[in-house]
Order: structure tokens, then C-alpha cells, then sequence
């Protein structure tokens, strides 16, 4: 049987395929600044107050925009966000027309799998959390998308 994410395009995944495609790496949750004058996404080590920096994952998932109003709604209808996630995340591959890579969870059948990465892995560990940041973002930015 052919896998969902190579017969499907984004926009006719199910809810479950949809959630499926997230590796877990949480990229998507820490704070990122755009160079206004190049484009530029710089990416910070702080991480979004929903955040829990340990399991990488959002303390309240179902409620995220009602908590953090500017948290980046991914779908197939505003792939316009897509520029704000990480190279290897999967929405943004598939968006592109690229593959999965070979570590991605739904490859190899396991959850934890982007953790074996080392430090192009997960964010886990790597984070600090927006309570300790404060508001000068500029000094946290780490790398750039």
C-alpha cells in the first residue's frame, strides 16, 4: 500500500494523516524574528509560553490560538506559513513537492526518531522558556530557517 503522504495532496489529508505528518521537533513553537529589510527568518531558542520544553510538545494543544493569538495556523489553506517552519519540517516538504527524509517518524515507525539527530534534531533541551526571555528576542536568535 502506498503511503497516504505520497498519493494525498495537504489539502485532502484527514485530521489524524494531517496531525501524523508532525515529527515532533517543535521548531514551529519557538519565537522566530524576519529581517524586515531581507526577508530573513531568524530563528531564537525561546520557546512559546504553551511550550513545554522537555516533551516538545503544546501544554494545551486544542486551545493554542485562544491562548497565543499569533501561533502560526498550519494548513493547506494558508501555505503562506509554511516559510516559517524549519527546511526538514514535513508540511512544508510536501507543500514543496519533496519527500519525507529517510529519519521522519512515519519512515522509520518511530515516534521519537528525530530526537537520534543529535543537534539538527529536536528543539528538546535546547530551549528556554518565553517567561525567561523577556522581551529582547534579538539576543536568543540561534540560527536562521
Amino acid at each position: 500500500m502506498i503511503p497516504f503522504w505520497k498519493t494525498k495532496k495537504l489539502h485532502e489529508l484527514t485530521e489524524t494523516e494531517w496531525e501524523a505528518l508532525c515529527d515532533g521537533c517543535a521548531k514551529c513553537c519557538v519565537h522566530k524574528l524576519e529581517d524586515e529589510a531581507t526577508g530573513e527568518i531568524h530563528y531564537t531558542c525561546v520557546a512559546c509560553r504553551m511550550l513545554d520544553v522537555n516533551t516538545c510538545r503544546c501544554t494545551d494543544y486544542p486551545n493554542r490560538h485562544k491562548t497565543v493569538p499569533d501561533c502560526a495556523v498550519l494548513s493547506a489553506d494558508h501555505p503562506e506559513h509554511f516559510q516559517w517552519m524549519p527546511e526538514t519540517c514535513a508540511y512544508r516538504l510536501l507543500q514543496e513537492g519533496k519527500p519525507l527524509p529517510d529519519w521522519h517518524p512515519l519512515i522509520t515507525g518511530t515516534p521519537l526518531s528525530r530526537r537520534s539527530l543529535g543537534e539538527g534534531g529536536s528543539a528538546r533541551k535546547k530551549l528556554i522558556p518565553e517567561f525567561l526571555a523577556g522581551e529582547a528576542l534579538e539576543k536568543y536568535i540561534v540560527y536562521e530557517a
